[in-house]
């Protein structure tokens, strides 16, 4: 059983091994990313039933070596949660690759670099060790900027570059806080260091170790500060790569500071959490109001991640159980929905003769296009929070912990953050399916990409509005999980 844990990591590593050898046949080399990605996604789903069945961690120990001198890889609730998540959705990534016009998806490097990402992601999120978790971030950003690089739009090199050296600013925090907490406590096994960490809190180092690993989640997933990149990196890469990105890629930083309030710094925590009810709040105004001025679809849901995602982080800085499962119920449902904004976007880009995403270009497209139409407006009621999507869900939710944990003042500040998720998606829709076209020499392509993978995610979103018990009695359970890390340190340390 405790293969589990390791399968989800093996299986699209293999895969992309194998797909290697598949070079001079990019459309075999498609399907069979579609059928590792399948077999992957089989794996994260078994994974996750198995631990929530028996409410025990699945736990594999590298070369026999128990934890702490070994290393170890840990399926809890969590963290088997956000790797089925990211499995999904990239699942959705690779059929829509199939399916999609764009040069770039034809490379022989284009399927086993997708394959990397998927392997980074997942064992990210599935390590138990902090070096790994830099093993598995670099690559991550190494398969994430050579997919941006090999973009068709001209500006992809540039965005590639800005993206690779903000993510070495952030593996350098990664490298330092490592090697300033084994210094401190002589271990990177996440269990044996939040039981040191928990005896001796006041090594001198401890302080700088916390601001080193913030600093680096806050680049993982563009918060404020560090949000400048994001925006070009995701508006240039590939729709099939730049809907990964925007969607499941930004929720490693979101994994590790629930890791951070939850089992490494407990005690620490209260500040911690403050700090991100504060950037939260920023990146929702900031956030909403660039995406309401920018002139290209990508860019402004690249914006909108930031609003999003500062959403999730007050549910993770209010720090009650009910706030903690709003924001996961929040991760899980935002990954849907802005995957498949974000492919409909390319789609409605990819059946102009000009292929942009820029609203000089696609303004008065989409009347040709019914059907995306009809798609699009249902993610911009979930992303703005309207039933019966499950972005309902996740806000009412996260108003809910808001209102229990008498945060009325924040709770006013979301009120008013959440009009403008409104304001830019209705207005991307009027302008992109009411008004007539900016200009007349763009005409419509007789095909471009495919709306089967958006379809199938919007598809999702409806159904995960009108029946979310699944998904909130997950949440409530890897809630109660994460508000016990004893058992956690137990588990890991004694042998699962």
């Amino acid at each position: 059983m405790n293969h589990l844990v390791l399968l989800p990591i093996v299986i699209p590593l293999a895969g992309a091994v194998v797909a290697l050898f598949l070079m001079r046949a990019p459309r075999w080399q498609g399907v069979w990313t579609l059928g590792v990605m399948g077999t992957a996604v089989t794996a994260s789903t078994i994974l996750l039933w198995t631990v929530f069945q028996t409410g025990e961690p699945v736990i594999f120990y590298g070369g026999g070596w128990e934890a702490p001198f070994g290393i170890a890889l840990v399926g809890d609730l969590l963290g088997a949660l956000m790797a089925l998540m990211s499995q999904a959705v990239l699942l959705m990534g690779t059929i829509y690759a199939l399916g999609a016009t764009d040069k770039n998806v034809h490379y022989p490097g284009f399927y086993p670099l997708f394959l990397m990402l998927t392997t980074g992601l997942t064992g990210a999120f599935l390590t138990g060790d902090l070096f790994n978790l830099f093993v598995f971030a670099e690559l991550l950003v190494i398969s994430g900027t050579v997919l941006t690089a090999i973009s068709d739009d001209k500006l992809g090199t540039e965005a590639a570059y800005k993206y690779f050296y903000i993510s070495l600013l952030a593996a350098a925090f990664l490298l330092l806080a490592n090697g300033v907490l084994y210094v401190s406590y002589g271990t990177l096994n996440m269990a044996d260091l939040a039981e040191r960490i928990a005896a001796d809190p006041t090594a001198p180092l401890l302080t700088t170790g916390i601001a080193l690993l913030m600093a680096t989640f806050m680049i993982k997933s563009a918060v404020f500060p560090f949000h400048f990149w994001q925006p070009d990196f995701h508006t240039a890469a590939p729709t099939a790569v730049s809907a990964m990105l925007s969607s499941v890629v930004v929720k490693l930083g979101v994994y590790g500071f629930m890791r951070m309030t939850t089992l490494l710094f407990v005690e620490q925590a209260a500040l911690i959490q403050t700090l991100l009810v504060i950037l939260g709040i920023i990146g929702i105004f900031y956030g909403g109001f660039s995406a309401i001025g920018t002139h290209n679809v990508k860019r402004m849901l690249a914006y909108s991640t930031l609003a999003q995602i500062g959403f999730i982080l007050v549910g993770v800085g209010w720090g009650t159980p009910l706030s903690l499962a709003a924001a996961l119920v929040f991760t899980v449902n935002h990954s849907l929905i802005k995957a498949a904004m974000l492919m409909l976007a390319g789609f409605v880009a990819s059946r102009a003769s000009v292929k942009s995403a820029a609203f000089a270009v696609v303004t008065g497209l989409g009347r040709q296009l019914p059907l995306a139409g009809i798609l699009f407006f249902i993610g911009a009621l979930a992303l703005a929070g309207i039933p019966p999507t499950n972005g309902f869900i996740s806000k009412l939710l996260l108003f809910n912990s808001g209102v229990e944990a008498t945060q009325l003042t924040v709770l006013s500040l979301l009120a008013v953050g959440s009009l403008t998720s409104l304001i830019y998606t209705m207005r991307a829709f009027q302008r992109i399916w009411w008004e007539p076209p900016v200009d007349t020499a763009v005409t419509l392509k007789p095909s471009g990409d495919r709306l089967i993978a958006p379809g199938v995610l919007i598809g999702l979103t409806l159904l995960l509005g009108l029946w979310a018990e699944p998904l909130l009695q997950l949440a409530e359970s890897t809630t109660l999980w994460l508000g016990q890390p004893e058992l956690y340190i137990t588990a890991v340390l004694n042998g699962g």
